[in-house]
């Protein structure tokens, strides 16, 4: 996959990934590009299982939703969060809807897309409302708490 890249008024493609990463952060020309902006902001490879289980210590039915939701998969191998294949308004580790959901997390000051944000969303959710939100995937969830135990 080749991406464009605007230098100087040219266009140049590179490879995506960690060349066009090179190629960016070396050239001395600032560079205002999409790709640019992504590779800036992209929070760093984390352990997503781990910080799950550790942020939801404290509740395991929630840890157990996010095996079922997303199987602790909070991004892609291109950076992008993942969506939801029966709704793809649903977002990251814990399918957090983005139609019922988006404008009230950014009322919270928190955005969705980001793992830590998505999983404070979670929480606040939870304890409004247990479970509820997550009942289309109770039969896989409540097998695997089970299983736990």
């Amino acid at each position: 996959m080749l991406t464009t890249i605007i230098v100087a008024s040219s266009f140049v493609s590179v490879p995506v990934g960690e060349t066009a990463y090179g190629y960016i952060e070396t050239n001395p020309i600032e560079v205002k590009t999409a790709l640019a902006a992504e590779l800036e902001t992209t929070e760093p490879k984390k352990d997503v299982e781990a910080f799950v289980r550790s942020y939801f210590q404290d509740i395991p039915v929630m840890i157990s939703i996010a095996k079922c939701e997303s199987t602790f998969m909070h991004t892609l191998a291109d950076g992008s969060v993942i969506k939801g294949k029966v709704d793809n308004a649903d977002t990251g580790v814990m399918q957090i809807n983005l139609r019922y959901h988006e404008a009230r997390a950014k009322a919270m000051g928190l955005n969705v897309h980001k793992l830590e944000d998505n999983l404070a969303y979670a929480r606040n959710l939870y304890e409004e409302q247990g479970t509820k939100p997550w009942n289309s995937s109770a039969a896989c969830w409540q097998k695997t708490l089970a299983a736990a135990h």
